[in-house]
Order: C-alpha cells, then sequence, then structure tokens
C-alpha cells in the first residue's frame, strides 16, 4: 500500500514532468529568431518511416534569421524538403544539392497573435494536466483514508501538500507562458 509521502512524490514527479513538457513544447513555437528546436517536431518520410529531422541531419543557425539544414544522406534532401513545407511553420525551404537554407522571416503582428493564442492553448492543455494529477492524488488519498490506513488529520495535511504542489507547477506553467508570450511579442 501506497504511503501519503510516496502518493505525494509521485504527484509531485508527474507534475514536474508535466511542467517540463510545457517548456519543451514552448520551445517548438516559432518566435521572431532561428532556433535548432523550432525544428524538433518535424518528421520525415524517410524510405517509408516516419523519422525525425534531428536523426537525419545537422541543423544550424548560422545567423538569428537563418537555419541550416545538412542531411547525413543527400538523397533524402527531397523529402526534408515536403516535410518543413507540409509542417505548420510556415516555412519555404531553398537547397542547393547539399544543404538546405531556411530563412525565418520576421512575424507578422497577425502572426505573433495567433501563436500567442496557441501558446495559451498549450499552457492550458499542461495545466489541466496538472490538476489531474492533483485529482488522482485526492483520490488515492481518500482510499488511503476509506480503508483506514491514514487519520482525518493526515488526510488533511496531505491534501493541503498536493494543493501547495498543483499551484507551485501551475504558478511554473505560467511564468514559462509569460516568458513566452514576450518572446512573441517581442519586435
Amino acid at each position: 500500500m501506497a504511503t501519503v509521502d510516496e502518493l505525494i512524490q509521485d504527484g509531485q514527479t508527474r507534475m514536474q514532468k508535466s511542467v517540463d513538457h510545457a517548456r519543451n513544447e514552448f520551445n517548438t513555437v516559432r518566435t521572431g529568431r532561428a532556433s535548432a528546436s523550432l525544428l524538433d517536431r518535424i518528421e520525415v518520410d524517410y524510405y517509408g518511416t516516419k523519422t525525425p529531422l534531428k536523426q537525419l541531419a545537422t541543423i544550424g543557425v548560422p545567423e538569428p534569421r537563418m537555419l541550416t539544414i545538412q542531411p547525413f544522406d543527400p538523397s533524402s534532401i527531397r523529402n526534408i524538403e515536403k516535410a518543413i513545407q507540409e509542417s505548420d511553420l510556415g516555412l519555404t525551404p531553398s537547397n542547393d544539392g547539399k544543404m538546405i537554407r531556411l530563412p525565418i522571416p520576421q512575424l507578422t503582428e497577425e502572426r505573433r497573435k495567433e501563436l500567442v493564442k496557441v501558446v495559451r492553448g498549450l499552457a492550458e492543455e499542461h495545466r489541466v494536466a496538472v490538476r489531474e494529477i492533483r485529482r488522482d492524488a485526492m483520490r488515492h488519498l481518500k482510499e488511503l483514508v476509506d480503508s483506514g490506513d491514514v487519520g482525518a488529520d493526515e488526510e488533511h495535511r496531505a491534501e493541503e501538500r498536493v494543493q501547495k504542489l498543483t499551484d507551485d507547477h501551475v504558478h511554473r506553467i505560467d511564468e514559462l507562458l509569460k516568458r513566452k508570450e514576450a518572446e512573441i511579442l517581442e519586435v
């Protein structure tokens, strides 16, 4: 039977994973400057298998508004280009046969607002995930009380700890959101 401390520790670990995942998702949302992490979600059809772009090529950032993609296998250059064009990034690749250049255009005001909405949606998904973890922990706590393993006072203290953890992790997600919004809206 899990103890209260194990229950809370598990909840904290899962909530932290949710915050880390939010941070990674935010990194894949485009801002005004080039970043190799923009291409993290791109998967290329490589000999019939969906393969992450970063496993097929070296991605470089030679200047603030340019990404370069150097495929390990030059025959995959067409498929890489196609995957980028079909993505939601709205970027137009150009290649010289050996390397793909990906200019990062200045974001329009309208596009910035769309991206802020996308980021807010991602943040809300992760806040909901944290709250579901809290609900899970509370349910398990209730089971411990019902089975007589935990008293009412200990249950109350544990619920407060779980709530504080939830508030802390939701606050971290909000901080990440605030930073990402500022980054997107920065001209």
